[in-house]
């Protein structure tokens, strides 16, 4: 009989606990929540939409987000409560069991620097077509998808003959090659199109430009002549081997080093694509360019020395130096974590902002904890206004300051190819066209 009751006691003490937990929990989401609301926050690209007559409020969902607090259960229903840190890895939609979360883009006009596509993704332009990060998808998985997709809509309409090979051309030239020209291109082979995949500097896009050792996180993907891949993570090294790999393999049809100038749409509606040593004409034109563009610089003096750099290859150059990265997204905090772990140097991280507030969940643990070390100083509402041979002049909430300094890496994003796209004709921003 004491048993029973000393067992019932544990018992009630537990559930008391989870219980405790779980409003703990919940007024966190609701305070999260109100946060966004207030400051405006709103998906920006792939996102969960959550049918409430379906959801059960199990938080799977929430559990199997890898970037922190997106997803949460509030009122019993689960809820978008932090979506500017959403990044569409869909994850949340495969762990639902009642197939309650459907992953939808971003609506009209939240990314207006992006171009207008049709469900086919291709452009205002009949037979131009955009494929991964420009279009506003993140993730390399999503980038894959879609330059398959791509490829596959231009072969429907050659064989249809909406689409025509010019006299001495090709079926389709795909500009990129990052996942999603990749992707493309492999795709093209597969189907047996006649192609070529330019690239301006080299295979692998901007993931070559990733910091050495990089930890890529993906999904289960299926590359075009590959097949399935499915690890979660990843070193950049390594993903770069394999499409390395899987282009030498099939023999790719590949020219790095070739930045397409102009691209013109010709009276018989193929294409002219003009690049820095070529000239070459297609029936159909794959963008795969990402977003990045030209790296935003910061308009200040001195940012011109040769010691102001916008891409970071290798931390492991860089020992014994006082050094300043410029930014709050996860390429600056990684950056600056990277920097941080050679022997000898000195980090300080800038951000304008008073808070980190897009960090993935991982870059935010691991910011947060090289703080409370030291490994990294972080300077919140500061910005750069001069920089010197040896010395960084911040405003650093109204108070100028001056830090001894080595290097400077600047992470303030990058200006999108939007000019570009509009010099073609593309319509950028203002919703979704309808399929041709």
């Amino acid at each position: 009989m004491l048993a029973n009751l000393a067992f019932g006691v544990v018992l009630l003490a537990a559930l008391w606990t989870q219980v405790r937990r779980f409003r703990r929990r919940e007024a966190s989401a609701r305070v999260a929540a109100v946060r966004s609301r207030v400051s405006g926050a709103a998906p920006l690209a792939q996102h969960p939409l959550i049918d409430a007559l379906r959801c059960i409020g199990c938080g799977s969902c929430a559990d199997a987000c890898p970037e922190g607090q997106v997803l949460a259960v509030v009122a019993g229903k689960a809820a978008l409560v932090e979506p500017n840190r959403c990044i569409g890895h869909g994850l949340c939609a495969d762990a639902c069991p009642v197939g309650a979360i459907e992953i939808v883009t971003a609506p009209p006009g939240v990314r207006a620097d992006a171009p207008v596509l049709t469900p086919e993704l291709e452009t205002n332009v009949p037979g131009l077509f955009v494929a991964g990060e420009l279009g506003g998808l993140a993730l390399i998985k999503n980038a894959v998808r879609t330059g398959r997709e791509c490829v596959d809509a231009v072969a429907r309409r050659l064989a249809s003959q909406r689409l025509r090979r010019p006299a001495g051309g090709l079926d389709v030239c795909i500009v990129g090659a990052g996942p999603a020209g990749l992707s493309a291109a492999l795709r093209a082979h597969e189907l047996g199109l006649s192609y070529l995949l330019l690239e301006q500097s080299t295979l692998g896009g901007s993931v070559a430009k990733y910091p050495r050792q990089k930890l890529v996180l993906t999904s289960p993907m299926e590359l075009p002549v590959y097949g399935v891949f499915d690890r979660l993570e990843i070193r950049k090294e390594a993903l770069l081997e394999l499409w390395q790999r899987v282009a030498r393999e099939v023999r790719l049809a590949v020219r790095t080093q070739q930045r397409v100038e102009h691209l013109s749409c010709d009276p018989d509606g193929s294409f002219t694509v003009n690049a820095a040593n070529g000239r070459w004409r297609a029936a159909a034109v794959v963008l795969a360019i990402g977003r990045r563009g030209s790296p935003r610089t910061l308009d200040i003096p001195g940012e011109e020395l040769p010691k102001v750099m916008y891409d970071l290859l290798d931390a492991a150059s860089y020992r014994r130096k006082r050094i300043l990265v410029v930014g709050g997204g996860d390429s600056a905090v990684e950056a600056a974590l990277g920097l941080a772990h050679q022997q000898g140097n000195r980090v300080t991280l800038a951000y304008r902002k008073d808070a980190f507030t897009r960090l993935k969940a991982r870059n935010e643990q691991r910011i947060e904890a090289a703080m409370r070390r030291g490994g990294v100083a972080v300077l919140f509402g500061a910005t750069p206004v001069a920089v010197r041979t040896d010395v960084v002049e911040l405003d650093v909430r109204g108070q100028r300051r001056e830090l001894p300094n080595d290097f400077v890496w600047v992470f303030a994003g990058a200006t999108p190819p939007t000019a570009f796209l509009e010099r073609i004709g593309v319509t950028v921003g203002g919703g979704a066209l309808s399929a041709a």
